[in-house]
């Protein structure tokens, strides 16, 4: 908790901190709240582009993501004795072992060619990359969940999209939430992808690249600089603690089931 919160400590007093007061003492408590420095942050229009272009990106994603995965791990896991899926299975977990600077530059080459250096671009890429976890982790769930269910449901009428839809991704919710959780922080978080990919112009840039070439545009003021980190990371811890709840509510439903 020491080395997390330290870091968090820091960042909030040195937001609300003034200038004379950090000469001080960084590790000081402020006297009084100063908010002359988010004032500042928020009145640049460009923080305001780049907190729209993260959040679009973030949501966009997360809703690919948890429309895709569920239904690829469920085709998989109900059809897991069959060599075909089995295969696809397997090819998708390879992904687990190339680390990601092995691709960095061939990801470079082909989205230049696809001309696919944007937000489209940029989106592809991690429901891609979210595909192999995503899918470890849902097709090992639904091999927890009867196979009787989706019997019961064709007995009753249901054709496999209904059982699907209906009786499946309900239950899938603990695992849904948990796949939302990681890939959110991942990618409201990442600074790599949109480095490669969005570097071509100041407009596309996100939060991540906001707060990397915000020492640049202000290279003596660390207050500003770090009301800028704290009000870059409010989103996402404020998302953090609304899944948890539900992350900890499905995690028990699901057992108690």
């Amino acid at each position: 908790m020491a080395v997390v919160m330290l870091p968090m400590y820091l960042t909030v007093t040195l937001a609300f901190k003034t200038r004379e007061e950090t000469a001080k003492s960084i590790f000081s408590l402020p006297s009084s709240i100063y908010l002359g420095h988010m004032k500042t942050i928020l009145g640049n229009g460009r923080f305001w582009v780049y907190l729209q272009n993260s959040l679009t990106i973030t949501l966009v994603s997360l809703l690919i993501i948890i429309v895709i995965v569920p239904m690829v791990s469920y085709a998989i896991s109900r059809n897991f004795g069959k060599t075909y899926y089995k295969f696809v299975y397997v090819f998708i977990l390879s992904g687990i072992f190339v680390p990601f600077q092995v691709i960095m530059l061939p990801t470079l080459h082909y989205m230049s060619d696809l001309k696919l250096m944007n937000h489209t671009g940029l989106i592809i890429m991690y429901v891609t990359l979210a595909l192999t976890q995503g899918i470890f982790l849902c097709v090992g769930f639904l091999k927890n969940i009867q196979f009787e269910l989706d019997e019961a449901s064709r007995i009753d009428g249901c054709s496999i999209w209904q059982t699907f839809m209906k009786i499946i991704f309900p239950l899938m919710a603990p695992i849904i939430v948990t796949i939302t959780t990681l890939n959110s922080l991942g990618i409201w978080n990442d600074f790599t992808l949109p480095l490669i990919l969005l570097n071509r112009s100041p407009n596309f840039w996100t939060l991540p690249l906001f707060i990397y070439n915000f020492k640049t545009e202000y290279s003596i003021d660390y207050n500003l600089a770090f009301a800028g980190f704290l009000l870059t990371m409010l989103p996402i811890i404020a998302l953090y603690g609304y899944l948890q709840r539900f992350l900890i509510s499905g995690l028990t439903e699901g057992a108690l089931k």
